[in-house]
């Protein structure tokens, strides 16, 4: 189960239309096959995805998939560089409640 944190950061005079098109994307990803979490968060001048999938499979799908080439071609000149994008492997620890992702 692929777990993902990805960031970006909007340009200051395009914080408003980052957020937006980052956020029209999110009905349409939770439709795709294999997603178990996709969230957006804001902090510290950036944007943040926390996502999980259902396998590689799904992750690689979501790559190319209608929402994501949308969303990539909304963003274009607004964001200081591309995303920061991290594939991670849960190591749970301690109580699983807390200590991993969970469906």
């Amino acid at each position: 189960m692929p777990v993902i944190v990805a960031s970006v950061v909007p340009k200051p005079e395009h914080v408003d239309e980052v957020r937006a098109a980052l956020l029209a994307a999110v009905p349409e990803v939770h439709q795709e096959a294999g997603c178990k979490l996709y969230s957006v968060h804001e902090g510290n001048g950036k944007f943040f995805f926390i996502e999980e999938w259902a396998d590689d499979a799904a992750l690689a799908a979501h790559s190319t998939s209608p929402a994501l080439v949308e969303m990539v071609k909304r963003l274009d000149g607004l964001t200081d560089g591309g995303f920061d994008l991290s594939i991670l492997t849960p190591l749970p620890a301690g109580n699983p409640a807390q200590g991993q992702l969970r469906p």
